[in-house]
């Protein structure tokens, strides 16, 4: 495939280009390309095989070992390049998710602007119910409706945006290269729809589950209202509740099955489909190791998603003090709205560096094990290796 070659990292795709990497770096039988060693008396190291000879460690230019990895290997590696790499990381996460927030808040601002006279309506006290039309419902129901949906599908070019930017970061974090957050967005952003394209399979099955079970809880819902008599809602909440239980082992073997398909993405600079049967290709035969490790990075993200918020709660809990006691014992409604505004921006800030933190640490985890699973497949750490000494560090970050 075409390099798209630079100044702050590697050529795109290089030495992570699919292909058969089983020669290895020596291809004549022994280390250095020949046969048994048939000179005289040895005075070197125990050659490989005897009492007392260990294999040399693999090298490490970058954030991993170039050799298989071990779990160990494969967090740490993901906190070093968190660490190292937390300027492209989190500025393209804030990018992404700063963009999607104002796109859902102007249309929200539209939405209002458009059914102003059906919202008055509906919170004036004085109406009656005659006042309340079919028309009224279905305006309401449209303009929120697209408001959801434009939030959902920014929220997925968000997310699809940092999918594809922690693999690009891995690129260089692997070989030990320094890049900036122009070169990750250069090679994330145009293998954007791609991620979207690869991830629309498992995201629709994990929307499946979700919706079954959505099913099930509002039919349990009406089934236990009082005025209803049908037993039709009972029956849809058992459909729901079961084909729940029934979709979350198919949604968890699709999801891992093709939790590779981004970074073969990135890294390879595949299409959708052929990403997919990459994943596949890549995962078979460690489905339920790559299945422990993505669940445990996840599990991770979320306990430390949850510990990053606390300390802006509670910041953003001391921050009304000052306006609650200068309030009185009449306050103003401008009192109430600034000790609230304060509290309401450190939760959303909080909120927003949680929700970082559990997506670009997963995905870094992913990456890793793509990059794990070619170097036990394919031998392709030599490649690294070699790679990683041929190319001199840039002149800057």
């Amino acid at each position: 495939m075409a390099q798209d070659s630079g100044p702050n990292g590697p050529p795109h795709g290089g030495p992570y280009d699919a292909g058969p990497q089983n020669s290895g770096p020596y291809p004549g039988g022994g280390p250095q390309g020949g046969g048994p060693y048939q000179g005289g008396p040895y005075t070197g190291p125990p050659p490989p095989g005897w009492p007392g000879w260990a294999p040399p460690p693999p090298p490490r230019p970058g954030v991993i070992p170039l050799g298989p990895l071990a779990l160990s290997d494969i967090l740490g590696g993901s906190f070093t390049a968190m660490g190292r790499y937390w300027k492209q990381l989190f500025g393209i996460a804030v990018l992404m998710y700063g963009a999607a927030l104002l796109v859902s808040g102007a249309a929200l601002a539209v939405a209002i602007s458009a059914v102003k006279d059906d919202l008055d309506l509906v919170f004036d006290s004085s109406a009656n119910n005659d006042d309340f039309t079919s028309e009224t419902g279905w305006s309401l129901g449209i303009a929120f409706g697209a408001v959801w949906l434009i939030a959902i599908l920014a929220m997925v070019v968000a997310t699809a945006t940092i999918q594809a930017a922690c693999p690009a970061v891995l690129q260089d974090a692997v070989l030990g290269r320094r890049t900036t957050i122009g070169a990750v967005w250069r090679r994330a952003w145009p293998r954007v729809p791609a991620v979207i394209g690869a991830m629309l399979v498992p995201w629709l099955a994990a929307a499946v589950a979700v919706g079954l079970f959505l099913l099930g809880y509002v039919s349990l819902l009406v089934s236990l209202a009082p005025l209803d008599s049908d037993v039709a809602s009972g029956v849809w909440a058992a459909v729901g509740f079961v084909g729940f239980l029934a979709m979350i082992p198919l949604a968890t073997w699709a999801w891992v099955l093709f939790s590779l398909a981004p970074a073969a993405v990135v890294f390879e600079s595949q299409r959708p489909v052929a990403a997919l049967r990459r994943s596949v290709e890549l995962v078979r035969g460690s489905w339920w190791r790559i299945f422990g490790i993505t669940a445990l990075a996840g599990a991770i993200a979320t306990i430390a998603g949850y510990l990053i918020q606390i300390p802006f709660t509670m910041i953003g809990a001391l921050s009304m003090l000052p306006s609650m006691f200068d309030m009185g014992s009449e306050p103003r409604p401008e009192q109430i709205l600034v000790a609230a505004g304060s509290y309401v921006v450190f939760i959303m800030l909080g909120a927003m560096v949680s929700q970082i933190f559990a997506t670009t640490f997963p995905q870094l985890v992913t990456g890793l094990l793509y990059v794990d699973q070619r170097i036990r497949k394919e031998n392709l750490a030599p490649v690294l290796a070699e790679s990683a000494a041929a190319l001199p560090p840039p002149a800057g970050h």
